[in-house]
């Protein structure tokens, strides 16, 4: 049978935050922006007052935009520390401009392109997963299609999800999912028979205790999870299951029942 493996888009493959970090720039003026980096160690503000005002924005929310998406169900940035009401106005910018999802670079160059190539030699089926919000112009899944198409990536098929991740796992009857959201890999180990995989390019010290005692896999980037992928398809013969190469590859034993 063919590996189904399931890749999260933002956080993983495509550099939301950088993108995000430059609109912020545009919105609050490079000086407000540098200081809620400085503040991205810390822990998140309590509310509005933990920072300094910012003005709500004069200009109506696009339609077909932000109205679709409410703005408190996007996902939390970890290089700007801001309050919930700065997130929301830098997200409803985000969404006002058109095809906001092709602007982003990819955060290892060339990888997409390589997980096509393998995927296409090894027959592996790939299922793209994302949280993103509507946006002014095409809709989120088209223009990460267009997206990946442009990094390399022919015929991509992109579910915009809601709720568990691992449900979703579930569901498509996938083998191995990889996300960069600790939670959300929690999610696939709990809700499905799928195994998980983190990218974890943050300092190995903020990483979570739990991830490994729950059988989550932890790498420091796609490039290696691809290794990874690999070695697995290679093993084939040796006649253990996906799962059980995948743990053993990742250097983990199967967790604990609770």
């Amino acid at each position: 049978m063919p590996l189904r493996v399931g890749f999260d888009l933002d956080g993983v493959l495509a550099d939301m935050e950088s993108e995000l970090v430059r609109q912020a720039e545009i919105l609050f003026g490079s000086a407000m922006t540098r200081r809620l980096q400085e503040r991205s160690g810390e822990a998140p503000p309590a509310g509005d007052a933990a920072s300094e005002p910012v003005d709500e924005p004069q200009t109506p929310t696009p339609p077909g935009a932000a109205d679709e998406a409410p703005m408190d169900d996007v996902p939390t940035l970890q290089k700007l520390n801001m309050t919930a009401r700065q997130q929301r106005r830098l997200w409803r910018h985000a969404v006002s401009i058109e095809n906001f999802w092709e602007t982003l670079n990819e955060l290892e160059p060339g990888v997409i392109k390589r997980l096509s190539e393998l995927a296409v030699a090894r027959r592996w089926e790939i299922i793209f997963l994302t949280k993103r919000p509507e946006t002014v112009g095409a809709t989120a899944q088209v223009q990460s299609q267009r997206w990946l198409q442009s990094k390399g990536f022919d015929l991509p098929s992109v579910y915009v999800v809601q709720g568990s991740r691992g449900r979703i796992a579930a569901a498509l009857g996938l083998d191995v999912v990889i996300d960069d959201r600790p939670e959300n890999c929690l999610d696939v180990v709990v809700d499905s028979k799928a195994r998980a995989i983190l990218v974890w390019r943050a300092d190995e010290k903020q990483l979570p205790a739990a991830a490994r005692r729950l059988g989550i896999g932890v790498v420091a980037s796609v490039g290696t999870c691809l290794d990874i992928l690999s070695q697995i398809d290679m093993q084939k013969s040796e006649q253990p299951g996906v799962m059980a190469r995948v743990m053993r590859l990742l250097g983990l034993k199967e967790p604990t029942p609770a």
